[in-house]
């Protein structure tokens, strides 16, 4: 094999498997912090009126972050890999959307099926 075809062939197997350059990992770096700091922030002030929004939001927040790094890190689009990556990426949204409701089904229950303190002592 000559260079010029050696050449050739790097060039369409890098083509092939795109990576990021620095400027889109530095990208994807800000985003991720602001998609933790604003949580983070709405958690510690309290700037939501009711704990139940605070979770929504926080969950969407969850949710937009889990896609920038699939984007930005893991090189996802619908180009690469003649589209697996893009059925990747469904696949994980509908698992963490099966993995946040069950979260918050179960954690709902626990909460509401837990036996109060005050009952327990007057058991005697």
């Amino acid at each position: 094999m000559n260079t010029d075809t050696h050449a050739a062939h790097a060039d369409h197997h890098h083509d092939d498997h795109s990576h990021g350059s620095l400027s889109t990992y530095l990208l994807g770096f800000v985003l991720s912090v602001v998609l933790t700091a604003i949580p983070f922030w709405l958690v510690m002030s309290g700037a939501l009126p009711s704990k139940q929004i605070t979770a929504l939001v926080i969950m969407a927040f969850a949710v937009v972050q889990i896609v920038v790094h699939m984007i930005y890190f893991l090189h996802m689009n619908t180009k690469s890999e003649n589209g697996w990556s893009m059925m990747a990426l469904i696949f994980t949204i509908v698992m963490v959307v099966i993995a946040l409701s069950g979260s918050l089904w179960v954690m709902n229950h626990l909460n509401s099926n837990m036996m109060p303190i005050h009952e327990m002592t007057g058991m005697k």
